[in-house]
């Protein structure tokens, strides 16, 4: 028998590896140690400053744009706002075309003559920290020359009040804020007086403690304030949370 010999076809031949498949989360090219090392954070005493400054800024910025803080020093709006209350205003509000409507709270400047002349604070480090933070809105302004007092009336609108029915339009005005024990009159008439375009004729809830609109009637407006004095509406009592209450984003 004969053995046949090993030809070409039976040549041994180089042996080939299987093609493993590729490991994705091995692919890519190497990468060194350190390439992507992180910067180097500051050290705590440069951070903390770094931090306080950017907390200031962004205050300042609600401030501006957002949201502001006032106090209420008296009792001419309660028992909706209680001496001491601290109540957000909405001043974005103004720039998305709300405009002051009757029954709502709003917050303004003094168009003039309504408050005493503010007097200056001191010249204390704690005076000074106070006017920056009142300056951010992270404290009520320092100046107090801000009221807070409820819409009765807009421009063009014409307000009345005799006996105890305050009027608008000649129409009875519901007012279920009102201080208990308090009328809408409170022994005091006045009118028919016609609000000026531009104007909003404002009195408190605590109507026999308010000098309001219907105390100043010898003034520019007639007793009624610009609406250029507007800061905007209340959204809500923040402090204290006890007394926390939300009027929505128009005060309402």
């Amino acid at each position: 028998m004969t053995i046949p010999q090993p030809g070409p076809a039976m040549a041994p031949g180089p042996v080939t590896q299987p093609v493993q498949p590729e490991d994705p989360e091995q692919s890519g090219p190497a990468v060194r140690p350190g390439r992507f090392r992180g910067r180097r954070r500051l050290p705590w005493w440069a951070e903390f400053p770094a931090m306080i400054v950017l907390g200031l800024v962004i205050a300042l910025g609600i401030k501006t744009c957002l949201f502001q803080v006032f106090s209420i020093p008296s009792g001419s709006m309660e028992n909706t706002l209680r001496i001491g209350d601290r109540v957000a205003v909405n001043k974005l509000a103004p720039l998305l075309g709300w405009e002051p409507k009757q029954g709502e709270p709003v917050v303004f400047k003094d168009p003039g003559g309504w408050l005493p002349k503010p007097v200056p604070s001191g010249g204390t480090l704690s005076g000074a920290v106070g006017d920056v933070l009142s300056f951010v809105g992270l404290l009520p302004p320092k100046d107090d020359n801000y009221l807070v007092k409820r819409v009765i009336a807009t421009g063009g609108e014409t307000v009345a009040c005799s006996g105890t029915t305050l009027t608008v339009n000649g129409k009875p005005v519901s007012e279920p804020y009102l201080y208990p024990g308090d009328d809408s009159c409170s022994g005091m008439n006045f009118g028919p007086i016609t609000v000026p375009k531009g104007y909003i004729w404002v009195e408190g809830d605590h109507r026999s403690d308010s000098a309001d609109s219907r105390y100043h009637q010898g003034g520019p407006g007639g007793g009624a304030v610009p609406v250029d004095n507007v800061v905007g509406p209340t959204t809500a009592v923040v402090w204290p949370l006890a007394h926390f209450d939300w009027f929505g984003w128009a005060g309402k």
